[in-house]
């Protein structure tokens, strides 16, 4: 079974207490140990029991609360990054560590790390400020929240969704290819538009439109985003409620296949 060392462990303070314990008993002892000689049975005896009991109550309390609170001090960083990355209306990642969590994936898939595919969507929640209109920005935060839910319920483990706008998410799909894309894409509109949203227990139907890629070798986050938030436009201009996905992009140019569903 392997131990885990990581900064917010318990394996990590316990073996760091443990090593550094023993440490401090083996100095102990290698430095008495030059008295040994002279010493009578009892002296040494005692000498001994001293150079185990001192070092293991002293070094071993030093050492636990030392690591103890660099755990906390770990786990506290490891907190504020996340609400640092996180939108703190709909907790998915914000625009910034979206971003940044796709760059890193399409580094390593130029360095062959990883699959070089995947895509791109960008959702958009149709009508929006009419629901703000209509039944007040509270209402609003609401439905944004449904609809950030009705998206993650649609991912895959390794799929990755952020709040780009104010009413604009961004979904990446690493290593999915075209139909796989699509289907999630298609998945997501469908969904959000079954869900059930009454305010004040009057209905107020949702919808989104969604724009999308999907690449397959080598591309760039900017022209991902160019290319979907251009089938984006697309699919609102058409009548909102649909999906405008392009089927391939390589080589960070937009590629000729596309499919738009209502």
């Amino acid at each position: 079974m392997r131990i885990d060392l990581s900064s917010t462990s318990w394996g990590r303070v316990i073996a760091v207490t443990i090593a550094g314990t023993a440490i401090c008993i083996a100095a102990a002892f290698f430095v008495d140990s030059f008295n040994f000689p002279s010493l009578s049975p009892d002296a040494l005896r005692w000498a001994q029991l001293t150079d185990l009991l001192l070092p293991l109550v002293l070094g071993g309390s030093f050492f636990f609360f030392l690591m103890f609170k660099m755990r906390q001090l770990a786990i506290t960083q490891k907190e504020l990054s996340i609400v640092a990355a996180t939108d703190s209306l709909t907790a998915v990642f914000n625009r910034g560590a979206f971003s940044m969590l796709v760059e890193a994936y399409l580094d390593q898939a130029r360095s062959h790390s990883v699959v070089n595919a995947g895509a791109l969507l960008i959702v958009d929640a149709d009508h929006f400020k009419t629901i703000n209109d209509r039944f007040g920005h509270d209402c609003g935060d609401q439905a944004l929240k449904l609809i950030a839910m009705t998206i993650q319920g649609q991912l895959r483990g390794a799929d990755i969704v952020g709040r780009i706008g104010g009413e604009e998410f961004a979904v990446f799909l690493p290593g999915a290819d075209s139909s796989q894309s699509w289907l999630v894409a298609e998945g997501i509109r469908r969904r959000i538009r079954e869900v059930e949203f009454s305010p004040g227990e009057r209905p107020c139907p949702l919808s989104v439109s969604i724009g999308g890629i999907a690449f397959s070798g080598p591309t760039t986050y900017a022209d991902m985003f160019q290319a979907a938030d251009k089938h984006l436009y697309k699919a609102k201009s058409n009548g909102r409620d649909q999906v405008s996905f392009e089927m391939t992009a390589s080589r960070g140019r937009p590629g000729a296949d596309a499919a738009t569903v209502h």
